[in-house]
């Protein structure tokens, strides 16, 4: 954990002393005086524009099973107020309106709102992973897995504190249109990798949020031949079961050098390839593929055995596929 610890950024850090006991806020520890509120983590305006509410049933990692409304994150009422709030407020009238709207927003506004969600259900995690065991030495993590919750917390302290991000930006967002104008809400996320997806209304959105974009970048031809069109439901599908395979197979940890000058933190991204010869991307292959896809086509009913009876070009659902070549 030391390099975690030792780093000097300025910013709150809550893996330094694992601080997930809901006693200091999720963001910005004990930076304010205010008091610490609990606030949910599926806000009420989310689950009213989804009609649902709030007794659906999440399943955790340690398996336990928790409904929507019981799930809350720590706040200070301060940054509540000052911050989280009017970003709250700008996506929900976004989400009211639909795609237009919502693809007209800031990225930046967008991975703060995602981020604040998927590292919720992190805090959640450790939350239940140090009540099982007691101590922070017991937690069966991975240095690499800490060091990215801890960069995406830094990296969302921007909505507190003065950060510049220098000539980069830490995520892949895709927003999309969808044919199907009342498309349910649900979501997806993997706290491995740090990805997420939504869908209600007539958008989607895709994310990837510590990846320096190489994940749009690995799909672009794909994002170019769709741009402007409304995608079908097992369209988007597809498309997030790409974006979610091809988060697994990214192979490096981002690193970052954070600098405070004169009350700015500037965050500079470390090259990806560093010392490394190996691409960016483990081989793509299409049986693994197939197997995720099968999961997100699902309500379909399509098997892995469909999905590959050509080894060489899984089923799509888009004209030109533009899958990576498998190994």
């Amino acid at each position: 954990m030391a390099n975690i610890a030792a780093m000097n950024t300025g910013l709150y850090n809550p893996f330094k002393n694992f601080d997930f006991l809901y006693k200091t806020c999720f963001l910005s520890g004990k930076t304010f005086n205010s008091p610490v509120i609990q606030v949910p983590l599926l806000p009420k305006w989310l689950l009213e524009q989804a009609g649902l509410s709030g007794e659906e049933q999440i399943q955790f990692l340690d398996e336990s099973i928790r409904s929507y409304n019981t799930l809350v994150i720590p706040v200070n009422a301060e940054i509540n107020e000052q911050f989280l709030n009017p970003l709250e407020d700008k996506i929900e009238a976004a989400f009211a309106k639909g795609y237009d709207a919502v693809s007209a927003l800031p990225e930046l506004d967008l991975f703060n709102w995602i981020g604040k969600f998927l590292y919720g259900f992190v805090y959640i995690e450790m939350h239940s992973a140090l009540r099982k065991e007691m101590t922070a030495d017991g937690l069966n993590m991975s240095q690499s897995l800490m060091m990215k919750f801890a960069n995406l917390n830094f990296m969302m302290q921007n909505l507190y504190t003065s950060l510049e991000f220098e000539d980069f930006t830490p995520w892949s967002i895709i927003v999309v249109k969808l044919e199907n104008t009342k498309t349910p809400f649900s979501f997806r996320d993997e706290i491995n990798t740090l990805t997420f997806s939504l869908k209600m209304k007539d958008f989607g959105i895709i994310a990837c949020l510590q990846d320096n974009g190489t994940n749009k970048r690995y799909h672009q031809d794909i994002i170019n031949e769709i741009k402007g069109k409304a995608l079908t439901a097992e369209q988007f599908e597809e498309l997030s079961a790409r974006f979610y395979y091809s988060a697994y197979l990214f192979n490096r940890l981002p690193e970052y050098t954070f600098m405070p000058v004169e009350g700015t933190t500037y965050i500079e991204a470390m090259p990806l390839r560093g010392n490394m010869t190996k691409p960016l991307f483990d081989v793509w292959q299409h049986k693994i593929y197939a197997q995720v896809l099968e999961n997100f086509w699902k309500p379909w009913g399509y098997v892995v055995f469909e999905i590959i009876k050509n080894p060489d070009e899984p089923m799509s659902f888009f004209e030109k596929p533009y899958l990576p070549t498998a190994g």
